[in-house]
């Protein structure tokens, strides 16, 4: 859960904007403060705008549970698929991405993780806005392995090494800074580590 500490208040991430969407986030920011009567922040960043909402310490650690952690995995998840794909699709073309997809989509049914074992599902988690944690899929930590131990065999499989996982950090851009720092701690303390580091 990404946490803001500003004049020594705490402040919870409540919606992200692209750059283009600056009429909306000041929109949603107006509607909090000035109708709600509700303190928060509206942060203008280099590449999009973020609405923060005050909240009190006891709070968060309510929060950023077990429930939440797995969310933020799952998220790191999809972007290294995501980032993989388009390797695949940029230095071995739209063909071997295609067949990429169907490969991935085998894999996913045969180890039955939910809400990606058919080909729709994986080009819908292809598609995915990383922003938008509400549609990933409801995974657990066994899945969050089994799902990255299979992309970094099949990814070793299309490049014919382990180039295309290192640095990890660098596939995980469009993470905000805090998920993507506890996404790569967990990644380095799990057995996933000699893959992905």
């Amino acid at each position: 859960m990404p946490v803001l500490h500003y004049q020594g208040q705490t402040f919870r991430l409540i919606s992200v904007f692209k750059a283009s969407q600056e009429e909306e986030a000041r929109a949603l920011w107006r509607e909090l403060t000035d109708n709600r009567g509700k303190a928060c922040v509206l942060l203008e960043e280099p590449d999009r705008f973020t609405v923060w909402g005050k909240i009190r310490l006891e709070q968060l650690g309510s929060d950023t549970d077990e429930h939440s952690k797995t969310a933020i995995f799952v998220l790191g998840c999809i972007l290294l698929l995501q980032a993989v794909h388009i390797d695949i699709e940029d230095f071995l073309g739209a063909k071997q991405a295609s067949l990429f997809e169907k490969d991935i989509a085998e894999v996913l049914r045969q180890k039955q993780l939910p809400q990606a074992s058919s080909l729709e599902a994986v080009k819908s988690l292809l598609k995915l806005d990383p922003l938008e944690t509400a549609s990933l899929p409801p995974w657990q930590e066994n899945h969050i392995v089994i799902f990255l131990q299979e992309l970094h065999k099949l990814g070793k499989t299309y490049f014919g090494n382990a180039n295309f996982a290192h640095p990890v950090v660098d596939r995980l851009q469009d993470m905000p800074e805090a998920e993507r720092s506890l996404f790569i701690s967990w990644l380095i303390q799990s057995p996933m580590s000699k893959l992905w580091q």
